[in-house]
């Protein structure tokens, strides 16, 4: 695994997209009220050195597309981000303590927390308010230990805000027994982070796996972590900001919301618990990071849906070719995945991958469709799908409350909705032959932009067309095709020395009296007959001239040959 920036914090990440010009720094004043709609409309991350009000500076959209976040991760492709999370995950590194930070330059506890000081960007035109939306968040639990993960607080008043926990997660459990016990849940939240601590929270990994080992796992290092000020919590000691904070229990009462979601729609109206922030700590020069909605959010968490994916049709004996996590399901609902199939595993696929965190439809293909290619996708489902026994509907599932399909819930409640499998794989029992593709001959050679350049063919020479030549030739065709069936094109191809019209004009004449008992033998059934990739068109010479003998044990040979053509 490449280790090169195993050791690079979030200020040397600014600096390689930098040098790699994939941010800009915008020096001039700015109202914050237009930074997301300027980050919207980029090319690079944006760095907005002076923010009208503000003293901190702030730094937008550094993941925000496909590029940015390959290089976030140290990778060369964005396929490659898979396989690092997977290391990260089989290969966890603890994380290391220190005994302090950078961001503890500054330290403003109690009444002396003010969150209106930093920063933090409206969003969208319907957001309920501004929302701290890159916080990597750390909890504990007296049982289940640490846990981390990406969530948003929406600021409500100078050192309180709210968290969106609607969704059934590992954060929501800790905070519930928390609820349940009449106590606070305490919560570091760092903000200003490396990618790959972004990456690791993210993952769902399994109750009782610590994320923040994982992030070690991707980065090839241990991540630091330092005490906090006011709690027993630990937070990334490279981060920018940190607020210590505690989740009230007030249960899922108070309103939280709106805010434009991954759906790339404006979410609903939620009900949440409180969060008390107890204490904010960061750099002297600290930069405020406002993750952008909702690309930001998506070119990283799609990975962890493969990776999930992946390890789920494992398990099940399915060996997958190719997954793709598609944008638009939103990089969290849509799986297109390609598998070498044995009997019966296009529905096994589907069962297993259906049941990877919160997907929601799953089309599984065979492993000659590019799963990349949405034509190519939905041909699959056109030519290989009968409704009645390939479409799977599982009612009942667990739902994300973020589909605005679903219909509306009581708050606090769960959501259940459906998930759809699609197996537009090769059904057991249908001659493969069906499948042969189009193709054309001479395409290895035969190139249009040669010919746009001037490239010209030669005709034939050698061969008159006189009755000598055209008996020779139709023995040579005719001692062909006895010794094996052939394609039309392969006799065309075979007698290329000759015009292709004289060919033409000996195969397919009702003149000809040499024998036709090239035809293959009549014990073979449907499609036998076809031992390379395409049969069409392979007995039609042979059927044509046996019809010019008129003998019936020829036109018997024939037919049989034309019945094993599928003709």
């Amino acid at each position: 695994m490449n280790t090169q920036y195993s050791n690079e914090n979030f200020r040397e990440f600014l600096d390689r997209l930098s040098r790699e010009k994939e941010l800009t720094d915008i020096r001039q004043p700015v109202d914050i009220r237009h930074i997301a709609t300027l980050v919207d409309q980029a090319q690079t991350a944006l760095l907005f050195h002076n923010v009208i009000g503000y003293e901190i500076p702030v730094v937008s959209g550094i993941i925000r597309s496909r590029r940015r976040a390959t290089m976030s991760m140290g990778c060369e492709t964005y396929t490659e981000i898979e396989h690092k999370l997977q290391h990260g995950i089989d290969h966890p590194i603890a994380p290391e303590y220190v005994k302090t930070a950078h961001n503890k330059e500054v330290v403003e506890i109690d009444d002396n927390v003010d969150l209106y000081k930093l920063p933090i960007p409206m969003c969208s035109i319907y957001d309920g308010g501004p929302m701290i939306t890159a916080g990597v968040v750390i909890a504990k639990d007296p049982e289940f230990g640490i846990n981390s993960g990406m969530y948003r607080f929406m600021l409500k008043e100078k050192n309180l805000t709210g968290i969106d926990i609607v969704t059934p997660n590992n954060m929501r459990l800790f905070a519930e027994r928390a609820y349940e016990a009449g106590r606070a849940c305490p919560i570091s939240i760092s903000i200003g982070t490396h990618p790959f601590e972004v990456m690791g929270s993210g993952f769902r990994a399994p109750l009782g796996v610590d994320e923040i080992a994982i992030a070690g796992g991707i980065r090839g290092a241990p991540v630091e972590l330092a005490m906090c000020e006011t709690i027993e919590m630990p937070a990334i000691a490279d981060a920018e900001i940190v607020l210590e904070a505690e989740i009230l229990p007030t249960g899922w009462t108070h309103p939280e919301g709106r805010f434009g979601e991954f759906t790339r729609l404006m979410g609903g109206l939620h009900w949440n618990p409180l969060v008390k922030i107890k204490a904010v700590t960061m750099r002297r020069d600290a930069i405020y990071y406002a993750l952008h909605m909702p690309w930001e959010n998506t070119w990283l968490a799609a990975p962890t849906r493969y990776t999930v994916i992946r390890r789920a049709l494992k398990n099940a004996g399915v060996q997958v070719k190719d997954i793709n996590v598609t944008l638009g399901g939103c990089g969290f609902w849509h799986a297109i995945i390609s598998i070498k199939k044995q009997a019966g595993e296009g529905k096994n696929a589907l069962l297993a991958a259906l049941t990877a965190m919160d997907l929601k439809h799953v089309v599984i293909v065979d492993d000659d469709i590019d799963v990349f290619d949405p034509t190519e996708v939905e041909w699959a489902i056109a030519t290989r799908v009968q409704g009645d026994k390939d479409i799977i509907i599982v009612p009942g599932a667990r739902a994300k409350p973020l589909d605005p399909s679903l219909p509306v819930t009581p708050p606090g409640m769960v959501p259940t909705g459906a998930k759809v499998g699609i197996d537009a794989t090769i059904s057991e029992g249908v001659p493969h032959e069906r499948y042969e593709r189009i193709a054309y001959a001479y395409a290895d050679h035969a190139k249009i932009e040669d010919y746009l350049n001037g490239k010209a063919d030669k005709s034939s020479e050698g061969h008159r067309n006189d009755e000598k030549t055209v008996a020779e030739l139709s023995r040579r065709i005719y001692k062909l095709i006895d010794a094996e069936p052939q394609y039309y094109q392969q006799i065309a191809d075979h007698f290329g020395d000759y015009d292709f019209q004289l060919v033409a004009r000996n195969t397919t004449s009702r003149s000809r009296t040499t024998s036709a008992t090239m035809i293959s033998s009549s014990s073979r059934g449907p499609w036998a007959s076809c031992t390379r990739k395409r049969n069409c068109g392979r007995t039609r010479a042979g059927e044509r001239a046996s019809a010019a003998r008129g003998s019936l044990p020829s036109l018997r040979r024939s037919r049989n040959s034309l019945h094993m053509a599928g003709l």
